[in-house]
C-alpha cells in the first residue's frame, strides 16, 4: 500500500529535510514516528528537499507499507509521536504510480522579509530582515524579466548537483503589506539555493544598488559569482507541490486559511 502525506514543519529546529548521520533532520523525525504507527521501518520520499532553517507548509511525501491502518492513524497517530515542530495535516492512499518527487508538476515557495528599522524578536526564525527601505515595485518589475524557461546557472549554488540549470519559472511576484514584503515563487523545479539567490538579487534592486535590467544580464551571462548574496534561510518556506488531478492530492492552500501565508 502506498500512502501520501502533507507535512508542515519549522525548519529552525532541524538540519534540513534530508536524513543525515550527524544531525537531526525532518525526514528522520517523520520516519521514526511513522515506523511506530506501522510497526515496521518506514522510509519516505519527499516532493522537494529543504535546507537547514527552511520551513515547510505542505511538504508532500509518500511511503510504502504492509501495515493496514485507518487514515486517521497516519495523521493523528503519527502526530502523537512527532515533536511539536512537525505536524501531518493530511493522509491518503494513492496508486503505485504516484511519486512525491517525480510526479510533481511544479513547486511553490514563499520568502518573507521584515522591512523596518528594527529586527523581530517574536518572528526571528520565520522572517528575514532588511533595515534599508526596499522598493517592492522595482523588485517586482525586475522579477518579471525572469519568467519563462531559461538557464538559471547564475542563480544556483556551487554545490548544486543538478545535471542542468534549465528551469521553467512560472511565478515570481513581489508584494508589500505594511512592513512585510512577500515573494511568491513557482517553477517546474528548483536548483540548490535558487530561491534564496533570486531573493538576494531582488533585495539589491530594492535597495537601489542595481537596476531592473541587471537580473536579465545575470541570466544571460550565467555567472553565479556576479549575482547577489544568498538570502538567509529563515525567511523561506516551501509552500507545496502540485500534481495531476488523478492522484487526488489536495491543494493545501485552498483547504483552509493559513496565517503564515495570508498575513
Amino acid at each position: 500500500m502506498r500512502i501520501a502525506l502533507a507535512v508542515e514543519y519549522d525548519g529552525s529546529a532541524f538540519c534540513g529535510w534530508q536524513r543525515q548521520p550527524h544531525c537531526h533532520s525532518v525526514q528522520a523525525e517523520l520516519e521514526q514516528a511513522l515506523s511506530k504507527i506501522a510497526d515496521e521501518p518506514i522510509t519516505v520520499s519527499c516532493s522537494g528537499r529543504t535546507d537547514t532553517g527552511v520551513h515547510g507548509l505542505a511538504q508532500v511525501v509518500h511511503f510504502d507499507s504492509n501495515a493496514v491502518r485507518p487514515l486517521k492513524a497516519w495523521t493523528f497517530g503519527t502526530n502523537t509521536h512527532l515533536c511539536k515542530q512537525v505536524a501531518v495535516h493530511w493522509a491518503g492512499e494513492v496508486s503505485d504510480e504516484f511519486h512525491a518527487r517525480f510526479k510533481a508538476l511544479n513547486r511553490s515557495y514563499q520568502y518573507r522579509i521584515l522591512n523596518r528599522g528594527t529586527r523581530s524578536g517574536l518572528h526571528a526564525d520565520k522572517l528575514s530582515w532588511v533595515i534599508q527601505t526596499l522598493d517592492e515595485k522595482a523588485m517586482h518589475a525586475a522579477a518579471q524579466q525572469l519568467i519563462g524557461t531559461h538557464d538559471f546557472s547564475a542563480f544556483r549554488s556551487s554545490d548544486c548537483q543538478a545535471k542542468h540549470a534549465v528551469r521553467e519559472l512560472q511565478q515570481l511576484d513581489v508584494r508589500r503589506q505594511g512592513q512585510l514584503i512577500t515573494i511568491d515563487v513557482k517553477a517546474n523545479g528548483f536548483l540548490h539555493n535558487m530561491v534564496r539567490i533570486l531573493t538576494g538579487c531582488l533585495i539589491r534592486v530594492g535597495k537601489g544598488e542595481e537596476q531592473a535590467d541587471w537580473l536579465l544580464k545575470l541570466l544571460e551571462e550565467g555567472d553565479r559569482t556576479q549575482a547577489g548574496m544568498t538570502a538567509p534561510a529563515q525567511g523561506l518556506c516551501f509552500v507545496q507541490p502540485t500534481y495531476p488531478p488523478e492522484f487526488g492530492i489536495p491543494d493545501f492552500r485552498a483547504m483552509a486559511h493559513n496565517p503564515v501565508l495570508d498575513s
